[in-house]
């Protein structure tokens, strides 16, 4: 019997690795973390500078205009964030993969009304398109999850049908469906495991990018409302103190910084491991 090892990985991996693991631990345990409530405010101390650079230990990355405490947004705000962003990412996983499947299944008028949404969807810019959405609806986190589950879709539908056009010419589907499978079992038990390693790939590398799009949106003020808040949105009102209060922005720009290259390094890493 064969013993099971941790595959090796350079530093630069098992970084990325420790810092992804960091940030989904703040994000689980948030409310046992944040030393202070996000809306409670001291206008005494207000844009008191962090720890090090001269600031006390009530404020360990100091305060922002209205006297919050940083440390207590920011935390609360890697829990938004990542919350929103899987969401919206296994969203679009989902979505694109049923319509991969179906283009390559059905053939004919819907794989080539699938063909033309893809097109669509990738020469319209999404900036565009969520901005009009949130315009008209109003702002909420589910609609944001939404929309950010249809940034790169596409991509997920083209990666699907390509190897589900693949799959059905190869012999194990072909004895399978000869064996009576029905297409329900046909693609979920045969074909899904052995295309789950590209998808997983796939959402690895598209994540990031799910972040910064979240994160933009917030910025612009579309995103999560007060007195919510995540990353975005705090670079977004802390932009305006930038000279006074620098820390005020630059605390959640380096997290989101750190964690989509932290995730696209490991995306890369999968990828080299687990598609061919």
């Amino acid at each position: 019997m064969r013993s099971w090892r941790w595959p090796k990985v350079s530093l630069i991996v098992g970084c990325a690795f420790v810092w992804v693991m960091l940030m989904v631990l703040i994000a689980l345990f948030s409310d046992q973390l944040r030393p202070y409530t996000i809306t409670a405010m001291d206008l005494g101390a207000r844009m008191k500078p962090p720890v090090f650079l001269g600031g006390d230990f009530h404020h360990i990355l100091g305060t922002d205009q209205l006297g919050r405490d940083v440390f207590s947004r920011l935390i609360v705000s890697i829990r938004v964030s990542l919350t929103i962003a899987v969401s919206a990412t296994i969203l679009g996983v989902l979505f694109g993969a049923t319509m991969g499947i179906a283009a390559a299944h059905f053939g004919g008028l819907i794989e080539q009304a699938v063909l033309i949404l893809i097109d669509v969807q990738a020469a319209l810019p999404f900036i565009i398109l969520a901005l009009s959405a949130l315009a008209f609806f109003g702002n909420s986190q589910i609609l944001l999850i939404c929309l950010l589950g249809l940034y790169g879709w596409e991509r997920h539908a083209r990666i699907t049908r390509g190897l589900a056009l693949a799959a059905k010419e190869q012999g194990y589907m072909l004895a399978v469906r000869q064996l009576g499978a029905g297409s329900g079992r046909l693609y979920l038990r045969h074909l899904l495991p052995n295309i789950a390693a590209t998808m997983v790939v796939s959402a690895t590398l598209a994540f990031p990018e799910v972040i910064l799009a979240g994160s933009g949106l917030s910025f612009l003020g579309l995103g999560i409302q007060p007195p919510d808040t995540d990353l975005g949105n705090m670079v977004g009102y802390g932009r305006s103190y930038l000279e006074q209060a620098p820390w005020i922005p630059l605390a959640p720009s380096l997290i989101i910084m750190l964690t989509t290259l932290s995730i696209s390094t490991i995306g890369d890493w999968l990828r080299d491991r687990l598609d061919p």
